[in-house]
């Protein structure tokens, strides 16, 4: 026998039945027996008719079928073509050729003998009498009816289980295992995310690896007298990277990892999101030291007073009540660690939150100016980049912008340079791309009249005049005419990365909203509908920095903002109605004030307002640097928040 060591390994195809072949054979089947013309196509006749047969000595043989009062008739081979009009002009060539049918009353003997005897002998037509058995066609009676609703039993629960999800042994669980977990256990092999493809989050990622290094290497805590932390919370907005982490700590822990979504617990049966949890946990308990890994667990883990509209036997909160005491109830999950992302931990129960179940809270915040430098170069990493390109420019104008905004900048930046059939993504590619995520989609089509063009380019010029005369303002990076999106102009600030927003900052912020409406007044002599988001930004500012924020003169240093969602759906105010007016009067008075402060320094600067907004007209697009032709070069105070001893040379002041 020849040696196959070095032969490549060959692949053993089994071949599985599957349930659908039987199907597939089945109709096969019926369409063959309904459609299949391959026998005789007799004629019906009456008796009548077969008694001048009969006379005419045309029958060959006639085939009598006692128990179903039917005759087949076989006419003789030379009298066919005397029949040819019953078959449509054509001879048969297989018989019978024809056939009969009698009451239960008919004499078959008597009545062919009485014929035959008037023929003489050797015309004489052959008859054959004879029974047809039924004892198959009575078994498919019985057994059709059972069968087929064996048939949609089965086929109804093969689709009842696909929908509802198998448990962990794959697609045959069914219907019987609705209850077991849905969670999936992570092969390493398969997990290609490390720490190393995590950019920024330098503290987020910090205690995560902390958690990781506990379960390599639990003598190193538990020597000294420390527990492992039984769960871990990942809290930030959306995008900024939670579930990646998550993803992370699957490729480098080398222990078993289950992730689940917090809305895989609940169904619409009542039971199946308890029975979930306790099936997830007896599996992670089994497989200890393990990581669980439940993402969006505000699905579930909703605090319990907020269901309004539910009762208290509801599903969502036995699901809940179930979790809890997994988590940290009288029996202990040792070597079991659980890690949960949310962007919505104002809503998570409180019992949920504390020590002992989620030991740690892990802030995923918004990606600072070197983190999305990082960021940028993990998702650049694939493309064709043009060597003069620069990445810390990218990340100082893209302020505010999640992972996940990152990683889609990137992309519509390749798809925009690929459109436009260049060999490498350039800069403008990238602020083309910025441009389409913010603004939205570049309207081409759309048409202004000369009325409205003229409208939007003083709005836009007015936003950018006040925006870059006052000092506390952002800094305004660029103003286009072109529509994107719902919006007919858009001008573009670089805003500061600021942790505290001063009062003088929120003014000058309002200013520049403001300044839209007023140019349009002072152009016009009327305001437009143009201005409604920036009149709904500026009245939301407003009203935060009375209510919330504490900066009214009338109200004082009072806050009704509720931080820890403790009110939940509390229908009631937490001030009275005179407290109630008189912050809608400090707004109204706020927002007279800033009116009044915009247009006073539109006027006064009405000349470089008016050169912008036909540059506008003229260019579309303008950047800080035609601005600063025209109105001079921005000045940047001091900021009081940053440095509470400004120098009295260095500030300036904007009053």
């Amino acid at each position: 026998m020849p040696n196959n060591d070095n032969e490549p390994n060959r692949k053993i195809v089994k071949l599985r039945f599957n349930f659908s072949w039987f199907y597939l054979l089945l109709i096969i089947g019926i369409g063959w027996l309904l459609f299949n013309n391959s026998g005789a196509n007799p004629q019906k006749i009456e008796w009548a008719e077969v008694k001048e047969m009969f006379a005419a000595g045309d029958i060959k043989e006639i085939t009598y079928i006692r128990n179903n009062y039917k005759g087949d008739i076989t006419i003789q081979p030379d009298r066919l073509a005397k029949y040819a009009d019953k078959f449509g002009g054509k001879v048969p060539t297989s018989s019978p050729h024809f056939i009969f049918l009698v009451s239960d009353k008919f004499d078959s003997e008597k009545e062919f003998g009485e014929l035959n005897a008037a023929l003489p002998p050797s015309g004489q037509v052959k008859i054959v009498v004879e029974n047809e058995s039924h004892a198959w066609v009575d078994v498919l009676e019985w057994l059709i009816f059972p069968i087929f609703l064996i048939l949609m039993w089965i086929w109804m629960f093969r689709g009842f289980n696909r929908n509802m999800g198998a448990g962990p042994g794959g697609p045959g669980g069914g219907i019987f295992n609705v209850g077991k977990s849905t969670g999936k256990l992570a092969d390493k092999d398969k997990v290609n995310v490390t720490f190393k493809d995590v950019a920024g989050l330098y503290g987020a990622k910090e205690e995560v690896m902390e958690i990781v290094d506990f379960l390599k290497n639990p003598q190193k805590y538990t020597s000294l007298g420390g527990k492992i932390p039984k769960g871990a919370l990942l809290v930030g907005p959306p995008g900024t990277g939670k579930t990646l982490l998550a993803k992370a700590v699957a490729g480098e822990a080398n222990v078993p990892f289950f992730s689940i979504s917090g809305s895989d617990f609940v169904e619409m049966f009542v039971g199946v999101g308890a029975s979930r949890v306790r099936d997830l946990f007896r599996q992670a308990k089994e497989k200890a030291p393990c990581i669980v890994f439940i993402d969006e667990i505000d699905a579930v883990g909703r605090a319990r007073g907020k269901n309004v509209g539910f009762s208290s036997n509801d599903e969502r909160e036995n699901t809940l009540n179930q979790l809890l005491t997994e988590m940290d109830g009288f029996d202990t999950n040792s070597g079991v660690i659980i890690l949960a992302a949310t962007n919505r931990a104002d809503i998570l129960d409180k019992a949920l939150m504390r020590a002992g179940r989620f030991d740690r809270q892990i802030h995923v915040e918004l990606p600072e100016l070197k983190e999305r430098e990082e960021i940028f170069l993990v998702h650049m990493r694939g493309l064709k980049i043009s060597k003069d390109f620069d990445v810390s420019f990218m990340a100082r104008h893209t302020p505010g912008f999640s992972g996940a905004d990152i990683a889609n900048v990137c992309n519509e930046a390749a798809l925009t340079a690929a459109r436009k059939n260049k060999p490498e993504i350039d800069k403008q590619d990238f602020l083309d791309a910025v441009d389409r995520i913010i603004g939205g989609l570049e309207r081409k089509s759309s048409i202004l009249t000369p009325a409205e063009k003229k409208t939007t380019a003083y709005h836009e010029a007015g936003h950018a005049t006040v925006g870059w005369l006052l000092p506390y303002s952002d800094p305004v990076f660029k103003v286009s005419l072109i529509p994107r999106g719902d919006a007919l102009g858009l001008t573009w600030y670089l805003p500061d990365e600021r942790k505290i927003l001063s009062k003088s900052y929120l003014m000058d912020q309002m200013c520049a909203l403001m300044a839209g409406r007023v140019a349009e007044e002072i152009i016009n002599g009327e305001p437009a509908t143009g201005a409604l988001n920036d009149l709904e930004r500026l009245t939301r500012i407003a009203y935060n920095m009375i209510q919330f924020y504490g900066m009214g003169e009338k109200t004082g240093e009072l806050s009704f903002y509720d931080s820890t969602g403790a009110r939940g759906y509390d229908l009631t105010k937490p001030y009275s109605e005179k407290t109630a007016e008189v912050m809608d009067k400090e707004v109204r008075d706020l927002v007279d004030e800033v009116h009044e402060r915009t247009k006073k320094i539109l006027l006064d600067n009405q000349e470089g307002f008016v050169k912008m907004a036909k540059l506008l007209l003229e260019k579309e697009v303008i950047f800080a640097e035609d601005i600063e032709l025209i109105l001079g070069p921005k000045v940047k105070p001091v900021d009081p928040v940053q440095d509470p001893e400004p120098e009295a040379e260095t500030t300036v002041a904007d009053e």
